[in-house]
This record gives C-alpha cells, structure tokens and sequence, in this order.
C-alpha cells in the first residue's frame, strides 16, 4: 500500500489549483449571492482540460477516472471555488455516457462535455418519489419511431446552462411491479420541456428548478444503451456523484481550515493570537483530523471505482463522513471569526449552505447509514 502523491497528480493539484485561485473565494460568494453560475471558472479549467479529465482522449478528455476528477472537485473547492455542476455534468453525465452511450452519442455529446463547452445535468429526483427510483412515475412511452416523455422532475440543478439533461424515465414495469428504467438525452429548449425555478434560501451559483415534461417527444437515438437497462446506468453514474460531492466537501473543509488557522495566528485579544487558546486550536484541530479522514475514504471509493470493483459502500461512507467533517470545519472556523464569520467579506457562510445541502443531497446520511446497517452490518432492511 503507498500513499505518496504521484507526479501526475501533484501537478494536476497544483494546476486546478493555480486556475482556481485566480478567482477565489471573493469571486465564488459574489456569484453565491447573485445566483449566477460561475460561468467564467468553469470555461477556464475546460480551456485545460480540466472539466473533462476523466473523459476518454480519444474524444479530447484527459483519459483519467475518477480519481482524477475528485482531485479537480477538491482543488477547486480548496481554493474557495467549489463547482457543484461537475457532480452532474462531469461525473453523472460524462460517466453515463462514455460507459452506456452509442458510438453516436459518445461522438455528439463526450466532445462537449470534454472542452466544458456544453453541460448534461440530470434529472432523477421527483416531488412524490425522491431518489426512489422504484417509484419514479415519469414515463417514456414509444411513439413511431422514438418515444414521448410525461412527468415532473424536481430539485434539478443547472437547467438554465445546460443543452441537455439526462433524464430518467420509467419504460416498463417488472414481475415486482417495481418501475423498469431508461436514459434519454432531452435537449433542454426541446418542445414540451419547461423549467421552473425552484426558489431556495441557500445561495448557490446553480439554481435548482422543477421540469415538466409534457408530451416531450425525443428519437430513438436518445435513449441511452438499451431500454429498461437504467438502473445500472443510474447506479453506475450515482457513486461518482457521491465520490466527488465527497472531494469537493474535503475541499471545503480543507479551504474553512485554512482561512481558520490564518485568522487565528493573525487576530489578538489580550496580547496573544487567539489561535493559543485551546478553546479555539482545539476544534480547528478535531476537525482537520475528521477532514483528513475524508479524505482518505474518498480516494478508496474513487480508487474502486476506477479499478472496476464494488465502490458502493465507500462511495456511501465518504459522502457521509466528507458532510460531516465540512461542517465541522465550517463551524469551527466560523466560531474563530467570531463576527467576522457572517461577513460577506469572508465568504464562510455560502460554503456552509453548500455542505449543508451536501449533507441531504443526492443522498441523505440517514439513507447512508440505512446502507450501511443493512448492506455493511447484514442488520435488517428498516425501510
């Protein structure tokens, strides 16, 4: 087992890095607040290829995995700037599509994806069935020769930047009368798709909307592999969400640490840094070790996954304990500003909106620890 950082990665750090820092933190709350994608960071690591790393060369991506593109998820958020649209766009989307595309679709949309220049989100989520996919009600019924699609999506985020999103729909129904799964690739300016904007109190750079399909008729080359072979598309596209939602929450906490233990050094009460109270260096230092422990379970699921082998569990254990951790080191770090902590001039509380949500989202802990009882524990199903 060796834990050294590789050449390769080390410069591909340093360089997510560099790009990233050109824009900060100041640049990430004033998008925050405004509610505007940060359009201009994302253009810049797709000039390098950076958006599309683990897209495969051949259709201009960097050939990487997921270990890869955890480590763009990290850097940026590491420097202030976390890309939540990388989750959908890069990991769902980008690892869909190069796995279960047609040489077609791969030829169309991989390009796009690779340079950042076009974006595929993805919609699952539904008001009456979560992520239950079972109970996912939107429905793909054949129609000469494609098929219409009728249902609501909700809490999709990035729609209004996106020229296509990934939508899961039910085409069947199995023995158990559980819902029988397929992808299509919807055009988002497609006839009978409308976007709702879904107001929420945290301030993001990516909106979240409700979509209704209604009668929205797509070809038979939108649809992604075969019909009813969704579920393990979803399952295959859903651990990497978990795995870099769980580098960008490292890169969180790496970034609240950081900002924490300057303002300690520098900030003095009393003719001493404040940082040489325990009171303070203590929960800056329990949450550094829950960051660094993150960190570690992340690279094994994003390690796993890349090797081809079950990453479900990790992928789980990472989400859980990266929310976790960034939450700590967020409200560690905003209880060392003391006031300051809620100025926009320190940009800490968007951040904590956004771990907040990454707590919930795209799976709750509760669901998480539900995982681990039953599938890591062999307890009982308790839902």
């Amino acid at each position: 087992m060796d834990f050294t950082i590789t050449e390769e990665h080390r410069a591909l750090r340093e360089a997510v890095s560099a790009i990233s820092r050109e824009f900060g933190n100041g640049y990430y709350t004033q998008k925050a607040e405004a509610r505007e994608f940060t359009l201009e960071l994302w253009e810049a690591l797709g000039k390098h290829g950076f958006v599309g790393v683990n897209i495969p060369e051949e259709y201009g991506g960097g050939g990487g995995g997921l270990v890869e593109l955890a480590i763009v998820c990290e850097e940026t958020a590491a420097a202030g700037s976390p890309l939540l649209l990388l989750l959908v766009a890069s990991a769902i989307s980008g690892e869909v599509i190069s796995t279960f595309g047609t040489p077609e679709q791969r030829q169309e949309w991989l390009p796009r994806l690779a340079s950042g220049a076009g974006r595929v989100v993805f919609a699952i989520t539904e008001p009456d069935a979560g992520s239950n996919t079972h109970r996912i009600s939107t429905a793909a019924v054949k129609d000469g020769d494609g098929y219409v699609l009728r249902g609501q999506k909700h809490f999709i985020s990035g729609i209004d930047v996106a020229d296509a999103v990934l939508v899961v729909a039910r085409t069947g129904t199995d023995d158990r009368g559980d819902a029988e799964l397929s992808l299509f690739v919807v055009d988002t300016d497609a006839p009978g798709l409308t976007a709702q904007p879904l107001p929420v109190a945290v301030a993001l750079p990516e909106r979240q909307y409700t979509l209704f399909l209604d009668d929205v008729h797509v070809s038979a080359d939108r649809l992604i592999g075969t019909e009813g072979a969704g579920f393990k598309q979803v399952f295959h596209g859903l651990n990497p969400e978990r795995v870099t939602g769980a580098a960008l929450l490292v890169g969180i906490g790496r970034y609240a640490l950081a900002q924490a233990a300057d303002y300690a050094n520098q900030r003095q009460v009393w003719d001493v840094p404040i940082g040489s109270h325990q009171g303070v260096s203590h929960a800056l230092a329990k949450a550094k070790i829950e960051v660094e422990a993150a960190a570690l379970v992340t690279a094994k699921a994003a390690w796993l996954h890349d090797q081809g082998l079950p990453a479900g569990e990790a992928s789980n254990m990472a989400k859980y304990l990266a929310a976790e951790a960034a939450l700590s080191a967020l409200d560690a770090a905003i209880q060392c500003h003391g006031g300051n902590g809620v100025a926009s001039e320190y940009g800490l509380i968007p951040l904590w909106g956004l771990a907040r949500l990454l707590r919930i989202a795209p799976v709750n802990r509760e669901m998480i620890l539900n995982f681990v009882a039953q599938h890591s524990l062999g307890l009982p199903r308790s839902y």
